[in-house]
């Protein structure tokens, strides 16, 4: 079986491409990161959906983008909080994080190299496209080619780098659906930004209202929600 980096933050997204994953016959290594972010709860979420989904390695990885801050999930800055997705601002929100993704990738490139693997799934979307400048299809695209040329397994040809983006066109609701298809369990996964110290989502910030609309539209009952009476 080949094998793929699946990054994983614990959250709906991450969690769908996982699914992906195993269902196209990939054995899986689950990458997560504890990068200083408010909502580190993501990580037992992460941990609970690598476990579930049958990835054969989950690692974290221990980077602080606190240092640079500049986003409301790694700095002392509010989470916005609106009643619903139609409050939510056009524009690159502040909860962007600054090179994340880039920075994310990079650390799978890497591991993907030592395992002589060639295939990275990464859970970017349409809802994300039009707010945060590393989700969109020409980043991804930039950085593949960029991969292939700074890897020795690359260079050689041993290996030729794939991003996978199954979820790039998908709405919220199109992704829960084929989540569900694929034996995701969505009540194990957190998407929320700014929850309480026990997981609990606040239910306001625009994670939580994206995630509230794509479970309504797909006709779904999120376990999540119900597990803490939202």
């Amino acid at each position: 079986m080949r094998k793929a980096i699946c990054l994983l933050s614990g959250g709906l997204d991450s969690a769908t491409c996982l699914g992906v994953a195993r269902r196209d016959g990939f054995t899986s290594y689950a990458l997560s990161f504890d990068y200083g972010q408010r909502h580190i709860f993501e990580l037992e979420a992460a941990r609970n959906v690598a476990a579930a989904l049958g990835a054969v390695d989950h690692r974290v990885a221990h980077i602080d983008l606190r240092m640079f801050g500049g986003s409301a999930l790694t700095a002392g800055i509010d989470v916005p909080k609106h009643h619903s997705v139609e409050e939510i601002e056009p524009g690159i929100p502040i909860t962007y994080v600054p090179a994340r993704n880039t920075i994310f990738l990079s650390f799978a490139m890497a591991w993907a190299e030592v395992l002589g693997a060639s295939d990275i799934f990464l859970g970017v979307n349409a809802v994300d496209y039009s707010g945060y400048p590393d989700c969109r299809p020409e980043f991804v695209a930039a950085f593949e080619a960029m991969a292939n040329l700074a890897t020795k397994t690359g260079v050689e040809g041993t290996t030729k780098l794939k991003i996978h983006t199954p979820l790039l066109q998908l709405s919220k609701a199109e992704i829960i659906r084929l989540g569900a298809s694929c034996g995701v369990d969505y009540g194990l996964t957190h998407s929320c930004y700014d929850p309480a110290a026990d997981g609990r989502p606040c239910g306001e910030c625009d994670s939580c209202l994206l995630r509230a609309k794509g479970f309504a539209e797909a006709g779904v009952r999120d376990r999540l929600w119900d597990r803490y009476g939202l």
